[in-house]
């Protein structure tokens, strides 16, 4: 009842929020009242599939989850990257996975190291923020790769002319693409405690564990998200690039 309660003063800022964007006429009312709508629905009915996987404590049901986890975001990164390069979806979910996958096993086995592997209270919440800022870092970084070498055809081209392999051709662009990709990150780990606190962090310290604890468990996940990204970049990019080139060598356009 007391949860129900805090949830209904909750909505009570985007009510007036809502009201505000009406009454001068911003143009963001709709928006924000089906933004609400879906977040509420989307995180209450994830809440009560979480429960269930987290009652069951079955690893095919944990797996499962973070199959349609990964399924959706290759899906959101692939509709941003480019929707004309001919098998995308089964690159990019590839990168993700390998990154996610080398990340959450390095966590699992070295650092948390719980009773069992598929332990969904530790699991399903890493592998969720991982995928998540994977599925980020793998559409800006093949974002900008894919408009970058559509956009730089002919000095791509001069440089395979004067005997550059493809690799070396595109070589500054696919750098330029993983950098950027990493700069979310990056810029996070750089001022992380001191112009924010993340919301992992808050949400320990609201729980009732030791600031200390709390950051601590806040280091972790910033060194596991910036590993997942440099992974995720890096094998994106590389899959773009393939995409780029024919058997000959030659450069295409997409």
């Amino acid at each position: 009842m007391e949860a129900s309660l805090q949830l209904i003063w909750a909505l009570g800022m985007m009510a007036i929020a809502i009201a505000l964007s009406a009454w001068q006429r911003l143009g963001l009312a709709t928006n924000l009242a089906l933004a609400t709508g879906r977040t509420v629905l989307q995180l209450l009915v994830v809440g009560y599939v979480l429960a269930s996987v987290f009652a069951l404590r079955n690893s095919w049901a944990v797996l499962g989850l973070l199959a349609i986890m990964l399924l959706i975001a290759a899906i959101v990164a692939r509709n941003r990257i480019s929707q004309k390069i001919p098998y995308l979806l089964p690159m990019v979910a590839g990168a993700i996975l390998l990154g996610s996958a080398a990340t959450l096993f390095y966590i699992i086995v070295l650092v948390i190291r719980p009773t069992v592997w598929y332990e969904p209270r530790f699991l399903i919440p890493f592998a969720g923020i991982v995928l998540g800022n994977s599925m980020n870092a793998a559409a800006i970084a093949g974002e900008r790769l894919v408009s970058s070498l559509n956009s730089s055809q002919l000095e791509i081209e001069t440089h395979l002319s004067l005997g550059a392999t493809p690799s070396q051709a595109i070589f500054s662009y696919r750098r330029e693409a993983i950098k950027t990709g990493m700069i979310s990150i990056i810029n996070s780990m750089m001022v992380v405690g001191l112009v924010t606190l993340p919301g992992v962090m808050v949400g320990q310290i609201l729980g009732g564990a030791e600031p200390l604890q709390a950051a601590a468990y806040q280091i972790l996940i910033m060194f596991m998200l910036a590993f997942a990204d440099l992974i995720t970049t890096w094998l994106i990019t590389w899959g773009i690039c393939r995409r780029f080139f024919n058997s000959a060598a030659q450069l295409t356009s997409w």
